[in-house]
């Protein structure tokens, strides 16, 4: 199991800092998200500091992107990194598509399916120099000329692998049958894993005529560390980002299977009213055991996590940004940990 990072860094400038630490702490890849900040900008600073460390987003939203703008990114962070780069890509839910981006919702997972089947296509064009000719029914691309090209890249190997994001059945199967990756959402639990994602997973790679070696299924767990007062906020904390995710309907599955719809509808209904504060209350202490792993140490915990998830995860990371120079010990401890 490789052990990544998550990453937030407050400038440009600082994100090349953390990514070289990163890589001499040990981390296998660092990821960056779509929350505050674009997702891509801190990886080219980070690209250039270091040589060996793998760096991709977790995720960036696909939709109010044009295929072709993220196959440009794209292909010059894989060119930056030597191959180092993996493009995650995600939907995100209707509300945040239409209201926040002024974007279009439709069929989110055909539209996802054709939106990588286009961004590949553009790839392929640039790297063999074959005409650009994909025609699917949400995105259709014939024109490429030269003069809008890139040079081929040094090798093929650096085309980025792809990775996906997702909490349901659709968008898991759909990471069987064409991806190289899958990002499962923070708002998990194990038995999630094993009952309802990995076999999504595993009939999108049957339908493909694939195996579970051609995907790698990456996990960023929410943490609980410390002592006394900082390990109490910290808990309360990821009570009410559990909290938060859980009122999202579309998510309401993973809370069937534990028997916890009670709550979701509750929680949806409060997210509804704005009632935020009050929405931790409703996260048990059991509910919170299934979500984070909690110790005193960094290093204890990464054994614990490395117990809850052998078997069913290839990747995973804390749901906890690394900060260059807070912890550094730790997380190497950490490393070895998990690594065994």
């Amino acid at each position: 199991m490789f052990f990544d990072a998550l990453i937030t860094p407050g400038s440009l400038r600082e994100a090349g800092t953390i990514a070289e630490q990163a890589e001499q702490i040990g981390f296998d890849a660092i990821w960056t998200t779509e929350t505050a900040h674009d997702p891509f900008l801190p990886l080219v600073p980070a690209a250039i500091a270091t040589t060996t460390l793998k760096m991709g987003t977790a995720v960036a939203i696909a939709f109010p992107r044009s295929p072709t703008l993220i196959a440009h990114t794209s292909w010059d962070l894989a060119r930056e990194s030597s191959g180092r780069f993996i493009l995650g890509l995600g939907t995100q839910v209707k509300a945040h598509i239409e209201r926040r981006f002024a974007t279009s919702w439709d069929a989110p997972v055909e539209r996802l399916r054709d939106y990588i089947g286009a961004v590949r296509a553009v790839w392929h064009s640039w790297q063999t120099g074959e005409r650009l000719r994909y025609e699917s029914e949400h995105y259709t691309l014939k024109l490429m000329t030269p003069f809008f090209s890139p040079e081929p890249l040094p090798d093929p190997a650096y085309l980025p692998p792809i990775f996906i994001a997702g909490v349901n059945r659709r968008l898991c199967r759909l990471a069987g049958e064409v991806c190289d990756g899958f990002h499962v959402h923070p708002f998990h639990t194990a038995r999630y894993l094993r009952e309802a994602v990995l076999p999504w997973i595993e009939g999108g790679l049957r339908a493909a005529g694939r195996s579970r070696a051609d995907i790698q299924v990456s996990a960023s767990v929410f943490l609980i560390t410390g002592q006394g007062t900082e390990r109490d906020n910290m808990r309360e904390e990821v009570r009410r980002q559990v909290a938060f995710y859980a009122s999202t309907p579309s998510y309401r599955t993973l809370l069937t299977m534990h028997g916890w719809d009670a709550a979701g509808e509750e929680l949806t209904r409060l997210a509804g009213r704005g009632r935020w504060q009050q929405m931790g209350d409703l996260i048990t202490d059991e509910m919170l055991a299934e979500f984070a792993v909690e110790a005193p140490s960094l290093p204890e915990a990464a054994l614990l996590l490395r117990n809850r998830y052998n078997g069913l995860l290839d990747r995973t990371a804390f749901y906890l940004p690394f900060v260059s120079g807070h912890r550094d010990d730790e997380w190497r401890s950490a490393i070895l940990a998990l690594m065994g």
